[in-house]
């Protein structure tokens, strides 16, 4: 709503931009950024804070106060001033030069000065305006402004961001304390502000204080009747850090006669200039921000429409309901954008109404409930070759929707582009791409799925586009969303769970872990609690006397690192392993599979995630049955919970061999490495062989490991430190066998080289199929991050390799399945296995099927070879 105001009486609005500024930094994303890098989240942010307050508050004044430093007249007068507060991070400050610049073409003041706060120069501009009659507005986060509050004079304080705003006036204010607004420093006298780490006395907290005020009106008055202060107690502290108090009213008293800040009106107009801010908003890709500008400072007609902008542009969520011409007038549109209703718990969902935009040309979107009459052609007109944009494909395809057509998911691309984001949320994308935010709430799930819709039918052809301009389109279309369809039916297949055999091993578990936590205690001498890691330390490195590792802030560690370091040491260490992994693995996959079985299929249904590692590779969860040990006694026992369901008779496990080393003797070219695959030799044996110098049939077991630990360790970058600790022999006997590895197979250091080398020059690094990761901290000045980058970029080409090639096999094996005709289907994918629930009599068909599509989906120059297993359980299938 528009707040009218006296002709006569101008507005004056001065906002703490400081305070505002932080606000809009940490509300957004923090990679908003132009394409040369410089972060710009904020300056978005600040903009649509200040579209908003200058269409509600029409100012006909303005003026933006900011701290110039940390150092300030305060700060000399008691050093630990704000010490509490955290350094401003650097992706703020290197935006403080382009606040200075959208100021000035917002043609507003920027105001700061050496050793005052922008409280001060608020506070000397505010009370001077207000005493000559304006009407004045302070807009802060800071309750320290409401001191201010006088006539004339409000304090607007922001608290969801700027979309709600809490104004004070002296009623307010004192409705709200009890006392006048100048009260306000006596009240941090004597309470203090741990935010601003002013003291005040120790124990006397707002209730006393206010208390204090109220009877004895300051705090020189309360110091001044000390005695007749009831509580000996207070009345100790108030005698013993009464100049404390003194300071304390000090430091939280705004100074209002900053030297050289004198209010004249002409310096405060507001006086836009359009080119320039047209200009800074192309240079730095804001068109979020143009956008705000124009609205404010544009054409009439868009000068007019100043309404509620929440903190982003006002979304139009009007939409038509469409009839069945609709639809068909839709067929001809180069795209749609969908977004739908859905109804059930994942993996079976149904659809209960589509939000459809028809792009480039229409702007208003239709929705189609599923109950109308033009509901089947809109899903025939989605399942046909048209063009459709939508975000998270797989819930369409669970409720159903799923064709000839050519879908566009939003969400897959966005991982695409940025593999390291944690969220690929539409609101994110929004802001991020769009620069706009999602509005705060919805009137209801249609107005939600307009909202979808529209931001997708924006989204699709910036995105599409970044895929093209980073060579990743072929890798969108022929990995990512063909794997959809192939995820979607392993989430609703499931794998069955053999309940009574999971009540037993839980109730088994459970004595084994009494057991161990019984041997414990016996060995400790006592009890204690054994999962507290302060109880835990003290038992180890006092009670026990063990060489302490690593210590920590809150004490000693006992981190599985440093326990698996001790575990020599004493047995005691043993036993607390055992029962850790015990317990970890009763939490997690006994109970936790207890709750996850659906009731009216029998089987957990695990969700596969495809946004969420870097490498692209897949995960699962709810429950995580990637994580499963495979080789332990106890991963064989949870695995063996799993069982085929009704009408299936095995559970089938097609498991690559060593296709990461395969891999890399494919990449590097190194002619060694790929003799040993080609000649079907054992890999770790013959490295063995290479790196000891011995013949071949003289390997020992204890040199095969020792020459596995290199292997697999040179695919993840090992270090000689991490190949120390892993074998638990020397740092340099390490060195050695890292030197001798790559004199033995050179193509392969030249290919690890070649990858850094890359990474350096251009930031990032790509599979063998396009996917691609950046390395931002590989050009890092820190030798921790920039070593850890290095070892990703040697990782990465090689695991994210692996992660397209199972995923184009799982893709193969899929389809060829279908066309079979068989029963036989993939349940699970587990890094570089597949898991199939099988019926007998279609064994030797699923095998040759698994056998064609996994290791012929791609050519290299080494053989890619399958295991394939099977049993009445997954455990009897490994």
């Amino acid at each position: 709503m528009k707040q009218e105001h006296s002709s006569e009486q101008k507005r004056f609005l001065v906002l703490d931009g400081s305070s505002l500024i932080f606000r809009a930094f940490y509300a957004l994303p923090p990679d908003l950024s132009d394409s040369h890098g410089q972060p710009t989240g904020a300056i978005f942010g600040f903009s649509n804070m200040l579209t908003k307050l200058i269409a509600e508050q029409q100012p006909d004044l303005m003026a933006l106060a900011f701290d110039k430093s940390r150092h300030t007249f305060r700060t000399e007068r008691y050093a630990d001033y704000k010490g509490t507060r955290d350094k401003t991070p650097e992706e703020l400050l290197s935006q403080f030069p382009l606040l200075r610049e959208f100021a000035a073409n917002m043609g507003i003041p920027f105001l700061e000065k050496d050793n005052y706060e922008a409280d001060d120069i608020i506070g000397t501009l505010a009370t001077q305006a207000a005493a000559e009659g304006y009407d004045v507005r302070v807009v802060t986060g800071d309750r320290d402004a409401l001191q201010l509050v006088r006539p004339n004079l409000r304090v607007l304080l922001t608290k969801k961001g700027i979309s709600e705003l809490k104004d004070y006036d002296t009623a307010a204010f004192e409705e709200e304390y009890g006392f006048e607004p100048l009260k306000l420093i006596d009240l941090k006298g004597l309470m203090g502000d741990t935010s601003d780490n002013i003291p005040g006395i120790p124990g006397v907290g707002p209730k006393t204080a206010s208390k204090l005020l109220l009877a004895y009106g300051s705090v020189e008055n309360v110091l001044a009747h000390v005695e007749d202060v009831s509580g000996k107690k207070l009345k100790e502290r108030l005698m013993e850090y009464a100049d404390q108090a003194r300071l304390s009213k000090e430091l939280a008293t705004i100074e209002l006669h900053v030297p050289e800040f004198e209010f004249v009106e002409a310096d405060y107009r507001i006086q836009p200039d359009m080119e320039k801010m047209q200009a800074f908003c192309d240079a730095h890709e804001l068109r979020a921000v143009w956008r705000n500008f124009e609205r404010l400072y544009g054409p009439a007609e868009l000068a007019l429409d100043l309404g509620d902008t929440g903190d982003a542009a006002a979304e139009d969520l009007s939409y038509d309901l469409w009839d069945e011409t609709a639809v068909r007038a839709a067929a001809e549109a180069p795209y749609l954008a969908v977004s739908g209703i859905f109804e059930g718990l994942a993996p079976f969902v149904s659809i209960e109404g589509l939000a459809v935009v028809a792009r480039p040309d229409a702007e208003k979107a239709g929705f189609v409930p599923k109950d109308s009459a033009a509901f089947p052609a809109l899903l025939s007109l989605l399942e046909s070759e048209k063009q459709v944009a939508v975000f998270g494909l797989k819930r369409y395809d669970q409720a159903g929707v799923r064709g000839q057509n050519d879908f566009f998911d939003i969400e897959l691309a966005a991982y695409l582009l940025e593999p390291e984001r944690s969220k690929y949320a539409l609101p994110e994308l929004s802001q991020k791409y769009l620069q706009e935010m999602a509005p705060e709430s919805f009137a209801d799930e249609r107005s939600r799925a307009v909202w979808e819709a529209k931001t997708i039918s924006r989204l699709y052809p910036l995105l599409g586009a970044k895929l093209e301009e980073e060579e990743l389109t072929h890798l969108m279309k022929t990995v990512e969303l063909p794997l959809v369809e192939v995820l979607a039916a392993m989430e609703q297949n499931g794998v069955y769970v053999n309940r009574a055999h999971l009540a037993e091993k839980t109730e088994e578990v459970a004595d084994r872990l009494q057991t161990i936590e019984q041997s414990i205690y016996e060995m400790a001498g006592h009890t204690f609690n054994l999962n507290s890691p302060k109880q835990l330390g003290t038992v180890l490195f006092e009670e026990l006397d063990l060489p302490v590792r690593k210590k920590t802030k809150t004490g000693y560690s006992t981190n599985a690192e440093v326990l698996e370091s001790l575990r020599l040491e004493h047995p005691i260490v043993e036993q607390i392993l055992a029962y850790r992994l015990w317990s970890k693995l009763k939490s997690t996959y006994l109970d936790g599979i207890t709750g996850l079985i659906r009731t009216d299929t029998g089987r957990v249904h695990t969700s596969f995630n495809q946004t969420v590692t870097a490498t692209g590779r897949l995960s699962s969860s709810d429950p995580n049955l990637q994580n499963i040990p495979v080789r332990t006694e106890e991963g064989r026992m949870i695995r063996a919970l799993f069982e085929p369901g009704e009408g299936y008779d095995y559970l089938l496990s097609a498991d690559y061999s060593q296709i990461e080393l395969r891999l890399l003797a494919h990449m590097s070219g190194d002619e060694n490495f790929i003799d040993v695959f080609k000649r079907g030799q054992d890999i770790h044996a013959r490295t063995a062989a290479e790196v000891f110098g011995i013949p071949l049939e003289e390997v020992t077991p204890e040199l095969r490991r020792h020459a596995k630990a290199v292997n697999f360790g040179i695919v993840y970058g090992i270090s000689d430190f991490g190949l120390a600790r892993n074998l638990h022999i020397s740092r340099k006997e390490a060195g050695d066998y890292i030197s001798r590895y790559f004199e033995r197979y050179p193509g392969v250091r030249a290919f690890m080289d070649k990858v850094v080398a890359e990474a350096h020059e251009t930031g990032y690094v790509t599979t063998m199929f396009g996917r691609r990761r950046e390395l931002p901290a590989i050009k890092s000045r820190n030798f921790n991050q920039r070593m850890l980058a290095e070892r990703m970029a040697m990782n990465t080409p090689i695991q994210g390799t692996a992660a397209d090639v199972i995923k184009l096999a799982m893709i193969a094996a899929y389809h060829r399945l279908k066309e079979a005709g068989v029963k036989s289907r993939i349940l699970l994918q587990v890094h570089d296995e597949l898991v199939l629930e099988v019926v007998e009599s279609e064994l030797d068909v699923v095998q040759a099927i698994l056998r064609e599509s996994m290791e012929h989906v791609v050519a290299l120059s080494v053989p890619l070879i399958i295991d394939i297993h099977w049993g009445r359980n997954w455990a009897e299938a490994k």
